[in-house]
């Protein structure tokens, strides 16, 4: 019995509206805060929350602060979702910059894994300062990226300025896009989305981890045409 309980809430544990009927906009802030800036907060659906987010945006406005407006909730809540990430990447540059070199020698664990912080900096090497606005929307890069920022030390303005960008345009596009989705749906079509969160969460799930999976699949394939 102990086990189904615990498969149970390891299952509720994945989906992102669990997290929103559970916690709030707090749990919400709360957690965009940790994956945008903790390296232990990489497993956190960010993506897929975020979307869901936008989509039961009037749900989390009422259990904070409703502006009586749907379109003044929903920036309230892009606006405080952008301060927690923004606050979270500017976290983890801090951590970077402070104990950044040291990691490279940790071994892996639970919590943590070379290969990740490994991704990470490759990806910064090869966008520059672009790669902290493109890290947001890339599943456990968007925790290692500000990390490596600040282990490479980059400069806190540029560093300041994409930051802020950055979080703004990925908070922005994914609490937009599951808002006005919704919306779209049910005004067009009478079909209400909501009932069929699996298959959304499962779609922005494959559309934002398919970079990943793609230069893993071919950076192996080039790596054993040159062997």
């Amino acid at each position: 019995m102990t086990e189904y309980i615990l498969a149970f809430q390891l299952h509720e544990l994945l989906q992102p509206q669990f997290y929103i009927d559970n916690g709030g906009l707090w749990l919400l802030l709360l957690i965009i805060f940790a994956e945008t800036g903790l390296f232990v907060g990489f497993f956190f659906p960010g993506d897929s929350l975020l979307f869901v987010a936008g989509i039961f945006s009037e749900k989390l406005a009422i259990s904070f602060f409703d502006t009586g407006s749907s379109f003044l909730n929903l920036l309230m809540i892009i606006a405080l979702a952008s301060v927690a990430g923004i606050l979270g990447n500017a976290t983890g540059y801090m951590f970077g910059k402070r104990i950044g070199p040291a990691m490279f020698h940790w071994k892996d664990n639970i919590l943590f894994k070379q290969k990740y912080l490994n991704q990470a900096h490759d990806f910064y090497e090869q966008h520059g300062g672009g790669a902290v606005v493109f890290a947001r929307f890339v599943p456990i890069v968007r925790t290692f990226a500000p990390i490596v920022a600040g282990i490479v030390e980059m400069d806190k303005k540029k560093f300041a300025f994409f930051n802020i960008l950055g979080c703004i345009a990925w908070v922005g596009s994914m609490l937009a896009g599951g808002h006005y989705l919704d919306k779209f749906f049910m005004q067009h079509y009478n079909f209400d989305i909501k009932k069929h969160l699996e298959v959304i969460v499962l779609g922005i799930v494959f559309i934002t981890t398919a970079p990943v999976l793609l230069k893993l699949i071919f950076g192996k394939t080039k790596s054993s045409t040159t062997k």
